[in-house]
């Protein structure tokens, strides 16, 4: 029985491989490579991959409905799983967040994010774990949203590895202690981010 599913958001297409949209993608495939899953498998219009991640078995996925649709793909995997809100993690961009920022949050809104919106109106509350990733480069880039889907800039590609393995072990945390101790350890600011955020 699976505990846990995972879903990273992104897009689909080979361009957007290195995109900033596709961060939650990126991690999945950090986590995958972790516990030797293969996210290869066509389920609920999402690859998908079985996992062993803290000892709980876990479902790693990445939907390929396009990132404005994801939520018609997390909701039937929850479905099919036997699985509600609860044993969610959704993993994704967050253009309010410095590149390299990462916060974790046990429920809030979509803050503007159409994945998120999509997810939230499906699975039906926004009462599950999430875990954002900065990728706002600052700058007068900041507002573009050309920026999402475009390839990462060299100097963040320097960044990237670190950034996604910080990232794949805050997922982890949440797995193995829950929310609450995984957002006292990995929530961060990034350099010169807003105090307030």
């Amino acid at each position: 029985m699976v505990s846990w599913l995972v879903v990273g958001l992104g897009n689909p297409d080979p361009e957007y491989a290195l995109s900033p949209h596709n961060i939650g993608f990126m991690v999945i495939d950090v986590l995958a490579a972790g516990c030797g899953a293969r996210v290869t498998r066509k389920d609920s219009r999402a690859l998908v991959g079985p996992g062993e991640i803290a000892g709980k078995k876990v479902l790693l996925a990445k939907p390929q409905t396009y990132m404005n649709l994801s939520g018609g793909s997390v909701r039937p995997l929850l479905e099919k799983n036997g699985l509600t809100a609860e044993n969610l993690i959704v993993v994704y961009d967050d253009h309010d967040l410095l590149w390299t920022g990462l916060r974790i949050r046990q429920s809030g809104s979509a803050g503007g994010h159409h994945g998120m919106e999509s997810v939230i109106a499906s699975v039906g509350t926004n009462e599950f774990a999430r875990v954002r990733l900065g990728i706002d480069p600052g700058g007068t880039k900041r507002a573009e949203p050309e920026y999402l889907l475009k390839p990462l800039r060299r100097e963040q590609l320097k960044e990237l590895d670190g950034f996604l393995d910080h990232a794949a072990q805050a997922v982890v945390s949440i797995i193995s202690e829950g929310a609450e101790k995984a957002m006292t350890r990995f929530n961060r600011r990034a350099q010169g981010e807003n105090e307030d955020e």
